[in-house]
């Protein structure tokens, strides 16, 4: 018999320690993490007393694996949108915890005399709270609901965000001996430039990818689907200088933006949970009792700079962004401790090699310790506010209450109708600019990088080279010209640039200026592209430049191009928020409308027992009663739009109804008012089974039993006539009663007592 490789032994041995061990946390009402990281020492080589793994290399294989899926599925539960909707309050606290805490680790690090990259990875790695255990602790508390709840939540999706960022830094900083200030800068714009990228491109080809082949896609073909895409994006994300993980991150919040995603979590779901379980057992085989004990003194200081860190700063973080002292006090003291990205960072200074392999086990101990203590740091919370608002002045108490006062609000009221204007403008201009310039760049490296070598293979020979070179460029500014297009024309006739036009004569020179300068960039994009085929001289440049960009202006084809693309780009980025709407998930997008005019959407379900049930629309007459307007039914899976009068409503049906506040309580009080009563004779309603037989006198003899009104006088029922002592046979539509005929009926026993006495 062949022997199964040590790959397998191990996989069965830390599957089935890991299984034993998260139960026994599950019964415990512990995190599942801690299970993982209690499993992986215990199957690890610093455990004699327990069987360990042989094969360390493959278990650390199956672990970058976990890493590339839980970020993966990381971005599956991310949306770009719900980042813009939060507003500057997440962001503020966010961005003032992470370099906070960020600073606390750098400084504890230096106090012990780490090494310099030890001291950046630890503040790293302390100044991410985990998503996982704090969402945990709110649940079991019963605190989800409440409004601290909810900002701390976006807080650590921010977080999340952050430090997918934070990582490629940290590879960036690990790359260079001595990066200064330019190099970090490049840095930033390199990641914002691909990020831009690969999400426009993605949104904009992967749904509808999948949407032509969503009649093929099933669970098993969306899984395949799904993770191919996860790695290849991994793949391209590392071979320009990033993380695959980076990568695995940015394809999952793509997907997130497509009807299937909610297919796609299910889907991917136990495929992260099994890599991701492999990736914790792999961080607690790290965990070398000899180190703890070694670094003890690291291990309470770190524990307390989080738990005091985070009470104070991250406190002074939600104050900052306009939380109450109370509020921001229960927000910091949740968020005191560390958890799965910290792992992950760690991983990655081991990976790159440029951390000491004690802090590994260091933060593992000090993350299990925090775990632990973060439903008492939430608790604690109220008290230490009581605390202090007995110990400082009310005054003072006030002040907290509002650090930034009410000169933020003031502002706003304040300020012009111009200034609002110009605002929303320039920045709708900075947002089109710089995302069609990605795009346009993208292409143009695309072209010169790939497609010139290719087309000058072909061309071989002097002049024949010229063919390649006018191909080459013809190519890029077609392909480019719909973005620069853009680029000039879009919001030149929004309402905003015709407001600011007619309201003020000074305000034209600076609208003029923005075409000017819009003009100026797609002009360089042509400019770079033509001076770097043909090297022309400067004058022929330029004509060359000015008449390529003429022509895109003035081209209503290319104009009805450019609007078709960005119109399926939105559609495309909209897609799960439609798909929402019409299952009645989410409320329509017009609503919003409606509230200016006083009336507003309501749904509606139709009762089981409802009058209305079977009924045309017409026959209803809801708008000539109520004044309202049904603009949908819910049925099922199928959403029925404007319906007419013709068609019927059935129980279990939701309809959204249009109507203002009077109109909609009317409505719904007939609604629930038009129902069959409650029967108060239940009891007599059961069904019999009678033997009758007819004799002479029965008014039947000579009737079929349609004739007979046995179902329409009596609501009663011929199951068949007996034709000798062992048949009972259905009886026919045709046949009449005779004297002596042994029919059997079903009905109520009243009806049946009312057959016998006719």
């Amino acid at each position: 018999m062949n022997e199964l490789p040590p790959m397998i032994d191990d996989l069965a041995l830390i599957l089935i320690v890991a299984g034993l061990v998260t139960l026994v946390f599950k019964k415990l009402k512990q995190p599942l993490v801690l299970g993982y990281i209690v499993a992986g020492f215990l199957v690890s080589p610093h455990m004699p007393y327990t069987m360990s793994v042989v094969d360390g290399e493959s278990v650390k294989l199956w672990a970058d694996i976990g890493v590339i899926f839980l970020l993966f599925s990381l971005g599956l539960d991310f949306s770009f949108k719900k980042i813009m909707k939060m507003g500057a309050a997440p962001v503020i606290a966010s961005v003032t915890i992470i370099f906070s805490m960020m600073m606390s680790g750098i400084l504890v690090g230096k106090l012990f005399g780490w090494a310099r990259m030890d001291c950046i990875f630890l503040g790293g790695m302390l100044a991410m709270s985990s998503t996982t255990i704090i969402y945990k602790a709110f649940d079991d508390m019963g605190l989800r609901q409440q409004g601290f709840a909810s900002m701390v939540m976006s807080v650590l999706i921010l977080e999340d965000i952050l430090a997918i960022v934070m990582m490629v830094m940290l590879s960036a900083i690990a790359s260079g001996n001595s990066p200064d200030g330019g190099q970090m800068a490049a840095s930033i714009l390199k990641i914002a430039f691909f990020l831009i990228l690969w999400f426009v491109v993605g949104i904009f080809a992967i749904p509808l990818y999948l949407r032509r082949m969503r009649k093929q896609l099933n669970s098993e073909t969306l899984l395949i689907v799904s993770l191919g895409l996860c790695c290849m994006m991994a793949v391209i994300s590392s071979e320009v200088g990033f993380s695959s993980a980076f990568g695995a991150f940015v394809m999952g919040s793509i997907l997130a933006e497509t009807i299937e995603a909610d297919k796609i979590i299910k889907v991917v779901e136990p495929v992260k949970n099994l890599f991701g379980a492999i990736f914790f057992v792999s961080v607690g085989m790290l965990v070398d009792p000899n180190i703890l004990v070694e670094y003890a003194g690291p291990i309470i200081v770190i524990t307390l700079t989080i738990l005091i860190g985070q009470s104070v700063l991250g406190t002074l973080g939600y104050m900052f962004s306009g939380q109450t002292l109370k509020n921001a006090m229960r927000c910091g003291f949740s968020m005191a401790q560390i958890g799965e990205f910290a792992f992950i960072i760690a991983s990655l200074g081991l990976s790159l090699g440029v951390i000491s392999h004690f802090l590994y086990p260091v933060v593992v101990a000090v993350s299990v310790v925090t775990t632990f203590l973060t439903p008492y740091m939430i608790r604690f919370a109220e008290p230490a506010y009581k605390s202090i608002e007995k110990r400082l002045p009310k005054k003072w108490i006030r002040r907290l209450n509002h650090l930034w006062g009410d000169s933020g609000d003031r502002n706003m009221v304040e300020q012009s109708e111009s200034r609002k204007l110009w605002q929303q403008l320039l920045s709708s201009m900075a947002i089109n600019t710089i995302v069609y310039s990605i795009l346009s760049s993208a292409v143009i490296a695309l072209m010169l990088t790939f497609a010139l070598p290719l087309l000058r293979r072909m061309f071989t020979g002097g002049q024949l080279q010229w063919y390649a070179n006018i191909i080459c460029a013809l190519v890029t500014i077609i392909l480019i010209s719909p973005f620069l297009r853009a680029i000039i024309m879009k919001k030149n006739h929004s309402e905003e640039m015709r407001t600011l036009w007619t309201m003020r004569r000074m305000n034209r020179l600076t609208l003029l200026f923005t075409i000017i300068v819009r003009v100026v960039i797609s002009s360089a994009f042509v400019f770079y592209v033509v001076n770097h085929l043909f090297h022309f001289a400067g004058g022929v440049l330029a004509a060359v430049t000015l008449t390529a960009i003429a022509l895109m202006v003035m081209s209503r084809t290319l104009k009805h191009r450019s609007i078709k693309l960005e119109r399926m780009f939105i559609m495309n980025l909209r897609s799960r928020d439609i798909e929402a709407q019409v299952k009645g998930r989410k409320r329509p997008l017009y609503e919003d409308h409606l509230l200016d005019r006083d009336i507003h959407i309501s749904e509606f379900e139709i009762p089981e027992d409802s009058l209305w049930a079977g009924k045309k629309l017409s026959q209803l007459r809801i708008a000539g009663r109520f004044g309202v307007h049904v603009s949908s039914i819910l049925r099922g899976s199928r959403r029925i739009n404007i319906p007419g009068g013709s068609d019927v409503l059935f129980p279990g049906d939701q309809i959204q109804v249009i109507g203002n506040d009077e109109q909609l309580s009317a409505f719904g009080k007939a609604l629930v008012a038009e129902c069959f009563e409650d029967d108060t004779e239940i009891e007599h309603r059961a069904m019999h089974l009678r033997q009758i037989i007819l004799t002479a006198s029965s008014p039947f003899i000579g009737k079929t039993v349609a004739e007979s009104g046995i179902r329409d006088k009596y609501d009663c029922m011929v199951v068949g006539v007996e034709a000798g002592q062992r048949h009972l046979t259905m009886i026919n539509a045709s046949r009449k009663f005779a004297k002596g005929d042994k029919i059997w009926v079903v009905g109520e026993l009243s009806n049946l007592e009312a057959i016998l006495n006719a």
